[in-house]
């Protein structure tokens, strides 16, 4: 997994970026028109990510599939059986907490899914695994966070899971054998094109209740033109989605 990480971290952006920078500067001499290219490519590129205009222009390449109307809630279970809240990793060991806790997108994507399982009733599954081997697991954590802070009790844990692929194979496992097949999945707006597909490959008839939506309007002043430090970071998550929606159909059949 470490090793995995790095070389992940080094061709996606803003690494490969920051990788031309580099190289820009190694050939500054021997071949200046080279690190020229390198050095507009890499900065050139730094710069569109810090963009708020081209996350949301990336938002609606990426997400689509649409919200669910707070009036479709309360009928959810005429239309599944379950939700399934799909984990996104764990901010370790604050210090305010004195534990692990669910990043910031994990708590956007419990807060919604609390309030569906509330508005209808549906029984919850969250899915994630260790870190490093390191316990406690992203579903042990999420469950205990629904519990403190929504009162909701999960009744299914899918603890061993490390991607989404295996989030839906792992989740399977647990709910088909009990008959349960129509799940709602809850996960962020610009990472349910790819959870849909997985869960459908996992055997699920899926209905997507996506979260937190890149692509709505971005109320930057001059329209999001100015360079953002938070946009370099939403910049990473579309990109990182995008090579994932191409990679999925060709690493799992």
């Amino acid at each position: 997994m470490p090793f995995r990480y790095m070389v992940k971290q080094l061709l996606l952006p803003p690494g490969i970026l920051l990788l031309l920078l580099l190289l820009a500067w190694w050939f500054r001499h021997s071949r200046p028109r080279l690190a020229g290219v390198l050095f507009a490519v890499g900065l050139g590129g730094l710069w569109l990510m810090s963009l708020p205009i081209m996350v949301q222009w990336g938002g609606r390449v990426i997400e689509r599939e649409p919200a669910l109307a707070p009036s479709e809630w309360s009928t959810l279970a005429q239309r599944a059986d379950a939700i399934v809240v799909l984990g996104s990793g764990r901010e370790r060991g604050d210090p305010a907490w004195g534990s692990d806790q669910p990043t910031g997108i994990g708590l956007e994507r419990q807060r919604y899914a609390a309030q569906l399982a509330k508005a209808s009733g549906l029984p919850v599954l969250v899915t994630g695994g260790l870190h490093y081997g390191a316990p406690p697991s992203e579903a042990q954590m999420m469950a205990d966070s629904l519990r403190a802070d929504s009162g909701v009790e999960v009744r299914w844990k899918e603890e061993r899971s490390r991607t989404t692929w295996e989030n839906a194979q792992m989740t399977a496992e647990i709910l088909l054998p009990q008959g349960i097949k129509r799940v709602v999945v809850v996960t962020q707006a610009w990472h349910m094109p790819r959870s849909v597909w997985s869960f459908e490959k996992a055997g699920f008839e899926v209905l997507p209740a996506p979260v937190g939506f890149f692509s709505a309007d971005n109320a930057r002043p001059l329209g999001g033109w100015l360079p953002e430090y938070k946009s370099v970071w939403q910049s990473g998550l579309l990109l990182n989605e995008a090579v994932g929606q191409i990679a999925y159909p060709l690493f799992y059949r």
